[in-house]
Formats: C-alpha cells, sequence, structure tokens
C-alpha cells in the first residue's frame, strides 16, 4: 500500500513539475472560432507539450479590449480593429487570419427544415422591424412551395461587443443603403429591436427556445444545436447554401491587403455564399516577453499549416494558399 501511495505521489509531483515548467499562454477574444482554437490547443500540445493555453471565449470586443490592455498574450476577433482603436494601443497590433467561417441565418420554424430562402434587403428589413411575419409577401415570394406560418418573428442578436455581430452589420451595411445609415457595421450597434444572446453559444440557445425566432451565428454552432439556416442570395443574384466551399469561394479573388484587414462579405464571386469572414489572432509587433512571444508564433506557424487540416471537420474553411504565404512573411516581422 506505501509503494502505491508513494507512486502516486510521485505520479502528482511530476505532473506538477511538468506543469510549473510549461509555458502558459493566456489569450481572449472571438467566440466563432472557439471550437477550431479549442481543437488546435490540444492537438498544439501534443506537438510541444511545453506550451498550454488558457482561452477564455468571451467576445471579440472583450478580446479587442484585452490586448489593449496588454492583460492576455493574445486576442482574438472576427471584426478587425478600427483606427481608433489601434492607436489606442499601446503598441502595433497585427491582425493574423487564423481560418475562414460563414455566419449563418438561422430560424426555429416549425415544419421548415434549412434551406429557406433569404435575400440580404429582406434580412436587413427583418432587423429593422419593417418585416414582421413569417409569411409577410416578400419571404413567400422567394420560397415557392414553402407553407410559411403566420407566426411574428422574433429577431435575435448578440448582446455582447461581437466579431460575429460585425461580420452580419458589415454585410447588412453592403446590401441595404436604410441599414447603412441608421445602423451601420461594428462589433456593438445600437440594435433596432430584438432579444440579445451572449456568445454564439448564447444566440443558438436562445434561437432552440424561442418558436418564430431568427438568429445569426457560426456555421459549427448551428449545426451542433440543429438548427436550419437559410440560403442566402448572394451578390450574382444566387441562393447559396453556407458551406466550406462556398466560404472558401468568398476569398477567390479578393484584394487581402498587407494588414490582412478585409472585408469578404457580399463577395462578387458567383458561387460564394455572402456572409463569409476571416477570422483574426490579434498579436503585437514587439512582443514583451520573448520566450512567450515566440511560443505564441511557433503556434500560429503551425496553426496555418499543419493546423488546417482540423478546420473542415468543424465546419471552418482553410486559408487560401497566398494568404498562408501572405501570414508567413509577416510573422517574420515579429519581435520578440
Amino acid at each position: 500500500m506505501k509503494k502505491i501511495l508513494a507512486l502516486v505521489v510521485a505520479m502528482v509531483m511530476a505532473t506538477s513539475l511538468a506543469f510549473a515548467d510549461a509555458t502558459l499562454i493566456n489569450g481572449a477574444g472571438a467566440t466563432f472560432p472557439y471550437p477550431i482554437y479549442s481543437k488546435w490547443f490540444d492537438e498544439y500540445s501534443k506537438v510541444n507539450p511545453g506550451v498550454l493555453f488558457n482561452y477564455q471565449s468571451i467576445g471579440s470586443g472583450g478580446g479587442i479590449k484585452q490586448i489593449t490592455a496588454k492583460t492576455v498574450d493574445f486576442g482574438a476577433s472576427d471584426g478587425p480593429m478600427t483606427m481608433d482603436q489601434m492607436t489606442a494601443a499601446p503598441g502595433r497590433i497585427y491582425h493574423i487570419p487564423t481560418v475562414m467561417g460563414a455566419v449563418v441565418i438561422a430560424y426555429n420554424l416549425q415544419g421548415v427544415d434549412k434551406g429557406l430562402k433569404l435575400s440580404g434587403d429582406v434580412l436587413a428589413d427583418i432587423y429593422l422591424g419593417k418585416i414582421t411575419q413569417w409569411n409577410d409577401p416578400r419571404i413567400t415570394e422567394q420560397n415557392a412551395g414553402v407553407t410559411l406560418p403566420s407566426n411574428s418573428i422574433i429577431v435575435v442578436h448578440r448582446s455582447d461587443g461581437s466579431g460575429t455581430s460585425y461580420i452580419f452589420t458589415d454585410y447588412l451595411s453592403k446590401v441595404s443603403g436604410e441599414w447603412k445609415g441608421k445602423v451601420g457595421k461594428a462589433t456593438s450597434v445600437n440594435w433596432p429591436l430584438g432579444l440579445g444572446g451572449k456568445g454564439n453559444e448564447g444566440v443558438a440557445g436562445m434561437l432552440k427556445q424561442t418558436p418564430g425566432g431568427i438568429g445569426y451565428v457560426e456555421l459549427a454552432y448551428a449545426k451542433e444545436n440543429n438548427l436550419p439556416y437559410a440560403f442566402m442570395k448572394n451578390a450574382s443574384g444566387a441562393y447559396i447554401e453556407p458551406t466550406l466551399d462556398s466560404t472558401s469561394k468568398a476569398a477567390d479573388g479578393a484584394v487581402i491587403p498587407d494588414d490582412f484587414r478585409a472585408s469578404v462579405t457580399n463577395s462578387p464571386n458567383p458561387e460564394a455564399y455572402p456572409i463569409s469572414s476571416f477570422t483574426w489572432l490579434l498579436i503585437y509587433k514587439q512582443m514583451d516577453d520573448p520566450v512567450k512571444g515566440k511560443a505564441i508564433v511557433d503556434f500560429i506557424k503551425w496553426a496555418i499549416t499543419d493546423g488546417q487540416k482540423y478546420t473542415t471537420d468543424l465546419d471552418y474553411a482553410p486559408l487560401p494558399a497566398n494568404v498562408v504565404q501572405m501570414i508567413q512573411a509577416k510573422l517574420d516581422k515579429v519581435k520578440f
């Protein structure tokens, strides 16, 4: 018995020493990429056991605030920082794309499976409160053969600062002049109406409990919660299902600036799903801690290459090859 106890104590001590020797990297931000980030952190620990990650999925707004305050080693956001936010930071921040994802329009309508067709102008008017019933003629005319109920539409949106909201409102601002003028695009806006949920998890959970509800979530969250989602009319007039391929198409031919803060919503590509976007890690060009700085850069280099093989199983689209090359060149400029 004493030998067994001694062995257990030795194992606990060895584990404690291993954790003590590991480099702990703290991050916070977007809920949109949380499923793939969690997978990456787990897989990377097998490649490099000396690095551990602690990531708080608190929303893009929180990620921007925390990286600006330097209370975390990296931030994460689905909406690029504004120039004012970047100027307020105590150093230059790089936006590093990690994957592409689709923001889907999920709904809770009994008897209506995925594939409800919606155009951007109709979606904008639903969120503006101008279309309030599911059997409104502007919805039914796009869905011949589908019996839509007379239920009231219950709008659901994010309650927290959210990159998913940025992607959604960026899209609406491109397809609706009224939305652009009255609400605009940001990680947090003054919503004209609706119920708020915290995180993609909160919106998905609220939709499951709200008959007649409509909301926006990342594709993985819709699938995980068995929520049906719409096929959106793109810039070419085609109704497109959100898939990995149609998400990737949004970046085809897009001009990617050196700082990577590119918007690919409402892509002109005829095969593109129109509410697609990159998501970014936020890191300082000049790292305060050399050990953590090198660990973060090494992890990102792994994530944009070997780590991309894990994206499709979690409903994210891998980065285009030209973007990977651009990121590698950018990472070489990070100082630590």
